[in-house]
């Protein structure tokens, strides 16, 4: 969803990545976690009497350069801003070497989480990875990029709650949706358990288990990506589950790419 010249995200669980231009403190570094961007940022440079961070305070001015959102929940991407704060403590990043001598903290933070979104729990996540501050933009060395279902993309955003006329029905709606047929089992689906194509006009409708089963692959628990077994549209796990949550009401017709509208 387009706002001018800024991306809506609904329902955002974001960790960021922080960059102080603070002429005494420049090239210092911050890790965190937020459901507003803009508020966050704010914050960071206002000080700790305005919520900000103690290890930020009186530092600034700070840049929110880098976004990694589209985590399920605020218990999987404070898992994840813990781990990134923490590669040395964190039993999944074993692997990764520590910090050079020489080796810059904010060259460290992007290769640790280079790392990180090709490891398991995060690999299997619909997560975008957002640089807010083209200029601070870096390549993903080839052999460290993301996964291709994360897209990586440019620019700001405006985080938007999902607001109760998206997440619920009325009581129409409902007696419908009690009538809804499973595409995979023929058997009726409850609101509570309906999965649909986020594509406009797709009139799948299926149990999330049905769905799950088709897109899970392998002896992976969690399905990452699939065809849509009605429009055959090339669809994320993650961004069915958004919509399920009241995500991406806006789309029309009219839309091409789901995560060019809703990220």
């Amino acid at each position: 969803i387009m706002n001018e010249d800024k991306y809506v995200v609904e329902g955002l669980y974001g960790v960021y990545l922080l960059y102080c231009t603070n002429p005494e403190y420049e090239g210092r570094t911050y890790i965190g976690y937020t459901v507003d961007p803009n508020r966050r940022i704010k914050q960071h440079n206002r000080g700790t009497h305005s919520g900000g961070a103690r290890r930020t305070n009186n530092r600034g001015p700070w840049e929110m350069v880098l976004l990694v959102y589209g985590f399920p929940n605020d218990i999987s991407a404070l898992g994840f801003e813990w781990a990134w704060q923490h590669p040395d403590r964190s039993r999944r990043l074993r692997h990764v070497t520590k910090k050079k001598h020489h080796e810059k903290m904010y060259d460290f933070h992007l290769r640790v989480l280079s790392e990180m979104l090709r490891v398991g729990p995060w690999n299997r996540l619909a997560l975008t990875i957002r640089w807010l501050k083209q200029e601070f933009a870096r390549e993903f060395p080839s052999d460290l990029s993301p996964p291709r279902h994360m897209p990586i993309a440019y620019g700001p955003v405006i985080s938007k709650k999902i607001g109760q006329s998206q997440g619920t029905t009325s009581q129409t709606s409902v007696q419908d949706d009690d009538k809804c047929l499973c595409y995979f089992c023929y058997e009726v689906v409850c609101q509570s358990e309906k999965i649909t194509c986020i594509s406009p006009g797709c009139l799948l409708a299926a149990h999330v288990i049905c769905l799950a089963k088709v897109f899970r692959k392998g002896s992976f628990i969690i399905a990452v990506e699939g065809r849509c077994p009605e429009c055959d549209a090339h669809i994320l796990w993650g961004d069915l589950v958004r919509k399920m949550r009241g995500c991406y009401s806006n789309l029309t017709s009219s839309g091409t790419d789901s995560r060019a509208h809703c990220d």
